[in-house]
């Protein structure tokens, strides 16, 4: 067992690393406070490889492997969790779903765009009626001559509203449940009937924008659909599962900013005529938020290597989030603690960690769904 990085590894990660200190820490608030879409920040990732880290260099991509990719959300994510989800769902939601279940000429045509960052992608699944029961989702699509006419409405969707390419799930055949779900590549710029809504007010995830999205009489033609009719809702399973490992990376990113937030913050502040970081009951929370950030960063890599192995990797994943998720969460509340005052004030970062880790614990597959998750694969 080696649970060291490879220097490769090591290197991209230190490299992502000084991009965010230099390039996403000193406007991180700023995101927060506009939250705008990052336009320039996004391009720069895109010029330094990171849009398509996990995808072949034949169709744009960088190349790396689940370790090296994760390592660097978990980067980018420390600088700015808007940020992080950007990219979490560009690559691992729509990317993947072209990737993994795209043929040839779908990948060149629309992976190839997405892995460089020319493109921007976004991954609809969600509705009002269908969150973790996907099979209750209302859209559907209409076989229409040699295309499909797509009809409903989705929510929650990152990067919704500024996506050049989203992959759509909808209804094909109604009455075969999850068997009748399809999926399907659509282009915003170029498809009628492509309706961005609205986009969501939220706590934290400032920049990445959540939008409600409607399709009315939408028409893409047949090879848009991705993989063959039915088979949606486990093309869907697949990549929320990958997906996971990657959110786990973005709830260590923000633990390990509130970690530091905090540690510095001790450092710094003196009450009784000493740093707070000496008195033993912040110390004792800064080893306890150390620790956990530690083990769920292991977790996280556990998951990635059974997937880089060709492994089942479902439980793994969902560890790995599930535990993830509430040490971001868990860690952030600390680092609010030991700010006193301070930190439930906008004067610091702890109060934005604490936002942006919350959201971990309820996309792409809650707490409670994943513990259900967890427990059918110890009883199967």
């Amino acid at each position: 067992m080696d649970f060291q990085l490879t220097d490769e590894q090591r290197q991209i990660a230190e490299m992502v690393s000084d991009f965010v200190d230099e390039e996403i820490v000193p406007v991180a608030e700023e995101i927060d406070k506009e939250d705008e879409f990052p336009h320039d920040l996004v391009d720069e990732l895109a010029e330094l490889g990171l849009m398509g880290m996990p995808f072949p260099e034949e169709y744009g991509g960088a190349g790396l492997d689940y370790h090296a990719y994760p390592a660097a959300l978990e980067e980018i994510s420390r600088g700015s969790g808007g940020l992080g989800t950007i990219v979490a769902a560009h690559i691992s939601l729509a990317g993947n779903m072209v990737y993994a279940f795209g043929d040839e000429t779908q990948k060149e045509e629309y992976l190839t765009p997405l892995a460089e960052g020319t493109d921007i992608g976004a991954f609809a699944l969600s509705e009002a009626s269908a969150g973790s029961d996907v099979p209750s989702m209302v859209t559907t699509a209409e076989k229409d001559g040699d295309g499909y006419l797509i009809n409903g409405e989705k929510l929650w969707i990152s990067n919704g509203s500024v996506a050049d390419t989203v992959t759509v799930f909808a209804k094909t055949d109604p009455d075969a449940g999850n068997k009748g779900i399809s999926s399907f590549i659509v282009r915003p710029d170029e498809d009628d009937g492509f309706i961005v809504e609205g986009t969501e007010d939220k706590l934290g995830d400032k920049g990445c924008p959540t939008a409600e999205l409607r399709f009315d009489d939408l028409w893409v033609p047949e090879d848009r659909l991705l993989g063959e009719e039915g088979d949606g809702f486990v093309q869907a399973l697949k990549t929320l599962n990958g997906g996971r490992i990657t959110i786990a990376a973005r709830s260590v990113g923000i633990a390990q900013a509130a970690l530091d937030e905090a540690v510095s913050y001790a450092n710094e502040r003196e009450q009784f005529g000493q740093s707070i970081g000496e008195f033993q009951a912040i110390q004792h929370k800064l080893a306890d938020m150390d620790t956990k950030t530690r083990a769920a960063r292991l977790l996280m890599h556990s998951a990635a290597d059974k997937k880089i192995r060709g492994e089942n990797f479902i439980k793994e994943a969902a560890q790995a989030k599930l535990y993830a998720s509430e040490v971001s969460r868990e860690v952030a509340n600390e680092g609010i603690q030991i700010h006193g005052g301070y930190g439930y004030t906008k004067d610091f970062p702890a109060e934005r960690f604490y936002r942006d880790a919350k959201l971990n614990e309820i996309y792409e597959g809650t707490s409670e769904v994943l513990r259900n998750t967890i427990a059918a694969q110890l009883l199967n």
